[in-house]
């Protein structure tokens, strides 16, 4: 089939990939535009127009995509899809041809444009991939594909997104073809649908008056990107791994107290302890927890 592809990060680079190695035209790939990296500010183009440009393909990069439908109905493609392209659709778009969507959830649970942070801030044990049809309500297409992953305790963003990118290549090769074939099924999603929301650098700070179980959820999460961090002695410290720590540990001490520990950066959590596995420290540089533990001094609380 001829497919017209529309994507941005990483996640999408993998599907993408998918695509061809199934033997499918993409006759375009559309992205966001570049922008500037966080450090230096040097302009830095999206991981799929980085790969669709080693592959040869023909790249377009809209800031708003559906400002442009003449230069898209012009396109030869049978179908669209999209995969964390991070732009809604008009319903002029979705009138052209018709498209599907990849969406690394169990629709309808976690709608929206964050599913893989919110299923591990959740500590959720489950989650999934869905092929839907687009639709202008999002992601509330009827589901062509679908299939459910585990989520395993030492997961983070980095490595769940890859397991679930991989059965979205997957699930999408059977979409296609099925659709090519004349077999598709289409069925209505089920349930009452639960939303996501848009994540914001401020949610990275981790707060120890909540439990250690929140906070290392959140550093599963979030700690690639927008980052996780807490202030000492006025300066910002970015934690790259966290664990639960045995609860023992403090049972004395009160949240935020910097527990005593010769091997382990521990901290009290609410009814509980989280361990300070790796971080950056104010510095700059990249150490082990209990590196950074041993260069302290006279601190005994987070701020």
């Amino acid at each position: 089939m001829k497919v017209l592809f529309l994507g941005s990060p990483n996640f999408a680079k993998t599907v993408l990939d998918g695509i061809l190695k199934a033997g499918h035209e993409v006759v375009a790939v559309i992205c966001q535009p570049d922008r500037p990296a966080s450090r230096g500010h040097k302009m830095q183009m999206p991981a799929v127009k980085e790969y669709a440009l080693e592959k040869g393909l023909k790249v377009l990069q809209f800031e708003k995509v559906n400002r442009n439908l003449d230069e898209i109905a012009a396109l030869d493609y049978d179908i669209f899809v999209t995969a964390s392209f991070g732009q809604i659709l008009s319903r002029d778009f979705l009138a052209i041809k018709m498209g599907l969507n990849v969406h690394p959830s169990l629709l309808p649970q976690f709608r929206g444009a964050t599913p893989i942070q919110t299923a591990l801030l959740n500590g959720c044990e489950k989650t999934g991939v869905t092929i839907q049809r687009m639709v202008y309500e999002v992601d509330a297409g009827d589901i062509i594909e679908q299939e459910e992953v585990e989520i395993k305790p030492d997961d983070d963003y980095v490595t769940l997104e890859k397991r679930l990118s991989e059965v979205s290549v997957k699930l999408l090769t059977k979409a296609l073809e099925s659709i090519e074939n004349g077999t598709a099924k289409f069925v209505p999603q089920q349930g009452e649908p639960t939303f996501t929301r848009m994540i914001e650098k401020s949610d990275g700070k981790l707060d120890f008056l909540r439990t250690a179980s929140e906070n290392v959820n959140k550093v599963r999460a979030l700690a690639h990107n927008p980052g996780c961090y807490f202030e000492l002695g006025g300066q910002r410290v970015k934690v790259l791994k966290a664990a639960l720590a045995d609860q023992e540990n403090g049972a004395q001490n009160q949240p935020k107290d910097i527990i005593k520990d010769k091997n382990h950066f521990l901290i009290k959590c609410l009814h509980s302890v989280i361990e300070i596995v790796s971080l950056v420290s104010p510095n700059g540089k990249t150490v082990d927890g209990k590196a950074f533990l041993n260069g302290l001094r006279n601190i005994n609380k987070v701020d």
